[in-house]
């Protein structure tokens, strides 16, 4: 147990823990708000689609690839599955069904456009980020949807548990979708052959591609999964803010991304894990959370923000060198 214990200290993993409960402690001290059963609740709610989107892209990154057309991807499918909803009286089935196939769609579609046209990842996927939603905000005008089926808006909540105030605490939809985003990650990366075949075209392409591995056919399942994490997500930042607006989440692919490299996923592919992107979200989330507690302005949270990821992003650096340096001296 010790040496289990030592050998996670030594992981970025490790390092990055402490950080997260050293923040968690010192926000705990400096505003009593932070620390409390409410605001932890919050913070579980309010971020789910971010880590959401966090565990699909994570796949994306270890993979080699990287996309940035997931939020319009999310905004499309939301923005339609809540029209069918309103116009049809369908259920949960249908905008469940309605967002995944959006979602999948989009995702190969990104994947059929690096595959065929040979270009980087970083510049198709913006690229489609711009087509999605600009296509978006000229079929919506950029209306909102303000009116959401009752079943829809009540969604899931179940009672847990009643403080002496009589505030309910309760499991909902984001919380499930958030847990199970990161599940089903986790058993994909760890637990099957796909996951590591994921792991060794990140790794080295040209030797994913000799010992047989089918790159393309990879690539259409890794994007497709992140389209459909994002449909998933979609419906929960839907059923969270009760309504959905066409520009509401197109900008926040860069949290999402800082979140998942913070937590150790690199952009050259073939390294990362779920337990830092959850990580890496609490960090964001801890940091974002407790400088708005503390009274800080937002232009100063956006500063600091981005202080924390480019000091952990360099360290993250230096310390790969010092390993890279180290396999060197032991392998000549």
């Amino acid at each position: 147990m010790r040496n289990q214990a030592r050998a996670l200290l030594r992981t970025h993993e490790g390092k990055l823990l402490i950080v997260v409960l050293l923040l968690g402690a010192f926000l705990s001290v400096a505003t009593g708000s932070f620390f409390t059963l409410q605001n932890l609740v919050d913070l579980l709610t309010s971020y789910s689609f971010s880590g959401m989107l966090a565990a699909g892209l994570l796949v994306v990154l270890i993979s080699g690839g990287i996309d940035i057309s997931f939020t319009a991807t999310a905004s499309i499918a939301q923005y339609v599955a809540m029209s069918v909803a309103n116009a049809y009286s369908v259920g949960w089935i249908t905008v469940i069904a309605i967002c995944a196939a959006i979602g999948i769609v989009c995702g190969m579609l990104n994947a059929v456009l690096i595959g065929v046209l040979r270009l980087s990842s970083i510049i198709v996927t913006i690229a489609t980020l711009n087509v999605f939603f600009g296509l978006l905000m000229f079929i919506t005008h950029g209306n909102e949807i303000f009116s959401l089926p009752d079943w829809f808006g009540s969604g899931a909540n179940w009672v847990v548990y009643t403080d002496s105030d009589q505030t309910p605490y309760a499991i909902n939809l984001e919380m499930i979708g958030l847990v199970g985003a990161f599940l089903v990650t986790g058993l994909l990366l760890t637990r099957t052959n796909i996951g590591r075949q994921i792991y060794a075209l990140g790794s080295n392409v040209d030797a994913a591609k000799r010992v047989g591995i089918k790159v393309f056919r990879l690539n259409l399942l890794v994007y497709g999964y992140l389209g459909f994490i994002a449909g998933m997500a979609a419906l929960v930042q839907a059923q969270n803010a009760q309504s959905v607006s066409p520009n509401a989440l197109v900008g926040r692919e860069l949290d999402v991304l800082a979140a998942v490299v913070l937590g150790g996923a690199s952009l050259t592919g073939g390294v990362g894990t779920v337990f830092g992107t959850i990580l890496g979200v609490m960090l964001l989330a801890f940091l974002q959370n407790g400088l708005l507690l503390l009274g800080v302005p937002s232009y100063w949270s956006q500063c600091f923000t981005g202080a924390v990821i480019l000091i952990a992003v360099s360290l993250l650096a230096v310390e790969r060198q010092r390993h890279r340096a180290a396999a060197r001296r032991v392998m000549a």
